[in-house]
C-alpha cells in the first residue's frame, strides 16, 4: 500500500483538465443576492453547516440547527445566524475574528437540492437583531452576520447518492457505538454516565 505521505497530488490545472469546464448556464446561476427563491428556501431550512477558517487557513465546519427559518434574512445581501447554547468551544467565533470568510450550506428535509451561501462574517450583539431570533421565549446572546457574496442552489446528486432522506438509512445509527461509548473510551469514564449527561444536556436547548 502506498504511504499517505507519498500519494500523488493533482494540481488545480490538472483537475480542471480532467473535469472539463462547467456549462455557462451553471456558472450563470451564481448570484450575489438573496432572491425570492433563496429567501423562501432559508425560511424553510432548519439546518445548515457553517464553514470557517483561521488566519493560517486551518478549516472548521460546524452544524447549526433550530426551527425552520431560524436564520434571518436582514436584506438581500445580509443574513444573521443566532448562536444557541452549545459546547462553548467557539471555534467559529475565533475563526471569524481571524478570517472573516465563511461558507454556509442550507438543507430542507426531503429536498434533494441544497443552497450555498458564501461571504464574509462578523459577530454582533445588536439588540434588534437578537430580538428577531427569540425562540422558546429566549433571545441569543450573540449572532453571526454574513455579508453575502455568492448565492446558488446545488444539485441533489450527493444527497441522492447518500440516500440521506431515506428512512431506511437511519438503521445505520444502530451499527455505531453511542457518543458516551466513544468519549468514555478516550476519557476512561463510564459510558452510561456520559450518555446520561448528554441526554440531560439535550433537554436544555435554549
Amino acid at each position: 500500500m502506498t504511504s499517505t505521505n507519498t500519494l500523488p497530488r493533482v494540481s488545480a490545472a490538472e483537475v480542471r483538465a480532467r473535469l472539463g469546464e462547467p456549462e455557462e448556464m451553471l456558472k450563470a446561476k451564481i448570484g450575489d443576492r438573496i432572491d425570492a427563491h433563496a429567501r423562501r428556501f432559508i425560511a424553510h431550512s432548519p439546518f445548515l453547516t457553517l464553514a470557517t477558517a483561521d488566519a493560517t487557513g486551518r478549516a472548521d465546519c460546524s452544524p447549526r440547527g433550530d426551527y425552520p427559518g431560524f436564520v434571518k434574512v436582514l436584506d438581500e445581501r445580509t443574513l444573521a445566524l443566532p448562536d444557541r447554547p452549545g459546547n462553548k468551544i467557539a471555534d467559529s467565533f475565533r475563526n471569524i475574528a481571524e478570517n472573516d470568510g465563511v461558507g454556509l450550506l442550507f438543507f430542507v428535509p426531503g429536498m434533494r437540492e441544497t443552497l450555498r451561501v458564501n461571504g464574509s462574517a462578523y459577530v454582533t450583539d445588536d439588540p434588534d437583531v437578537l430580538a428577531r431570533m427569540r425562540t422558546e421565549a429566549k433571545a441569543p446572546m450573540l449572532a453571526i452576520v454574513v455579508d453575502v457574496a455568492e448565492v446558488y442552489f446545488h444539485c441533489g446528486r450527493a444527497l441522492i447518492r447518500s440516500r440521506l432522506w431515506d428512512p431506511a438509512s437511519q438503521a445505520l445509527a444502530a451499527e455505531l457505538p453511542s457518543a458516551g461509548e466513544i468519549a468514555g473510551e478516550k476519557m476512561n469514564v463510564d459510558p452510561a454516565l456520559l450518555d446520561q449527561l448528554l441526554e440531560d444536556g439535550y433537554r436544555k436547548l435554549y
